[in-house]
């Protein structure tokens, strides 16, 4: 367990930010018949314009610049010539190395209406990421994180909390200790404390919680191909509240204004 010093926090959010500013810049290019390969260009190339690196490229061999997972597929997904369609649910999740520090978050947007059930699976599956950060406080405990995140998936609407894949530290490493797994119970595990940086990322199935990895050794799927959501925010332990390094506003005002996206605000319009 690393702890970062104010300073070191600082830089690590604009790491963070510069990722929001990139999933939002993605937000706004999605639409029916655009590949995921060509996504994967842009998101590239907006990071290198902004003087950082990709963190997920060449990591442990991993051949792409972002993950780019659609429908059951769960996370690692490998951008190609998929052209997504409508109904389609895409989760996004980028890293950067910015003056060393990594930023690392997700999110899932709706390629036009998926229907109600996956709407909820979206909803249900963000509400539980702040949950989670409510509880990555001092003196709380990983299990804390971990239980309020399972508690309002699993227990409260029945979705597959995916076991193998969980959260990490966050720093001048990709992924640091602690683990933070999005299932447990409260109490348990490493005690938190300020200036700790995790990134915590819920990653809930609709069906079963049970998953498989392909055979190019990255891309996870859901066993029953039900879909999977994925949201990821990159936080900072402090006293009394965390402090989200990310910022999902930049991202939201740009799926609003998207005709393509679907979000929960239009599914009540």
């Amino acid at each position: 367990m690393i702890l970062k010093t104010n300073e070191q926090v600082e830089q690590m959010r604009k790491s963070a930010l510069l990722v929001s500013t990139t999933l939002a810049q993605i937000a706004g290019m999605l639409k029916p018949g655009i590949t995921t390969i060509s996504l994967d260009k842009v998101i590239g190339e907006f990071i290198r314009d902004h003087k950082a690196i990709p963190s997920f490229l060449n990591y442990h061999g991993y051949p792409f610049n972002s993950c780019i997972s659609v429908n059951d597929v769960v996370v690692h997904g490998f951008p190609g010539k998929y052209e997504l369609k409508p109904g389609d649910i895409i989760s996004i999740d980028i890293g950067v190395i910015l003056d060393g520090w990594h930023g690392d978050h997700a999110y899932t947007f709706a390629i036009g209406d998926p229907g109600p059930e996956v709407m909820q699976l979206i909803q249900v599956t963000k509400e539980s990421l702040y949950k989670g950060i409510e509880k990555a406080v001092v003196g709380n405990r990983i299990g804390d994180i971990a239980f309020a995140i399972q508690d309002h998936t699993e227990k409260k609407y029945g979705y597959g909390v995916v076991r193998e894949l969980v959260g990490h530290g966050l720093g001048k490493n990709l992924h640091e200790d602690p683990q933070v797994p999005n299932y447990g119970k409260r109490g348990t595990g490493p005690k938190l404390k300020d200036g700790l940086v995790l990134a915590i990322e819920p990653m809930i199935n609709m069906g079963t919680k049970d998953v498989f990895t392909e055979a190019d050794g990255w891309t996870i799927r859901t066993k029953d191909g039900k879909p999977s959501v994925h949201f990821e925010h990159d936080v900072c332990v402090r006293k009394s509240k965390a402090d989200i390094l990310s910022d999902y506003s930049i991202i939201e005002k740009v799926e609003k204004k998207n005709s393509h996206l679907y979000t929960a605000e239009k599914a009540m319009a």
